[in-house]
């Protein structure tokens, strides 16, 4: 491309990897059209704007609806972890993510999750119920009427948990949500529950909690040590 007719991209390393793989490059040109905004010409070579932070122009920080001209060079930043929001982070997780939604329960934190919703309800639901809608479809993140998503880096289970604590750094309430739906779990005498529960389990528990959605009951000696481990692992990221 010719520099006098184009603008210059530099994508930070933390973004590359949304660019295709014959691309994956540090610098990219960008043919300014007078009605595309930077904003579209970053999406247009594969980076959702969910995942970029400042941009700079020549010097100058500018918002995505900024209109390139040729000559223009351009650093394109991830988003500043922790990511600031106006209230405490509520999410909502595509089909994919079951795993993490119930990770995310298991330490206090809204996560909505179900199993058989499409993009379009998906989006309808996290612009009501105003939650981050997490994903790893970079199309879905794409799409306009979506008010705020964000890319679940990560394959394992795991991975996917600790990048969403050090981006978005929630609060940590554990053995407070019903892992099942969601849930807030709240206190339920003994004697109520009595009939619901085992043998054994009525003699080594006394301290309960029922969702206050769904009625599943909960004690703690029915935290394995895997969901303790989780929870620990977690205070460690979140304190580090």
């Amino acid at each position: 491309m010719d520099s006098v007719t184009t603008a210059r991209l530099r994508i930070s390393p933390e973004l590359r990897m949304f660019l295709p793989v014959s691309r994956r490059q540090e610098w990219q040109e960008v043919t300014p059209d007078g009605t595309s905004t930077l904003g579209h010409h970053v999406e247009s070579i594969g980076v959702p704007l969910t995942e970029v932070g400042p941009m700079v122009v020549n010097g100058r920080g500018v918002a995505p609806a900024y209109q390139l001209v040729p000559g223009d060079v351009v650093e394109v930043h991830p988003v500043p972890r922790p990511q600031q929001l106006p209230e405490e982070p509520r999410f909502l997780l595509d089909v994919h993510l079951g795993t993490l939604a119930r990770r995310l329960r298991l330490l206090g934190i809204d996560a909505a999750y179900h199993n058989d919703m499409d993009d379009p309800a998906l989006v309808v639901q996290a612009n009501e119920e105003r939650r981050v809608l997490l994903t790893q479809d970079r199309g879905l993140l794409r799409r306009r009427a979506l008010w705020l998503g964000a890319y679940v880096r990560g394959s394992a289970p795991a991975d996917q948990l600790r990048d969403l604590l050090e981006r978005f750094a929630p609060p940590l309430r554990p053995w407070t949500r019903c892992t099942a739906c969601n849930g807030e779990l709240v206190p339920v005498p003994k004697d109520e529950v009595e009939p619901l529960l085992e043998a054994g389990t009525r003699r080594h528990y006394d301290a309960y909690g029922r969702c206050a959605n769904c009625g599943q009951i909960y004690w703690h000696g029915a935290h394995s040590d895997h969901l303790e481990e989780i929870v620990r692992t977690a205070r460690a990221w979140t304190t580090a």
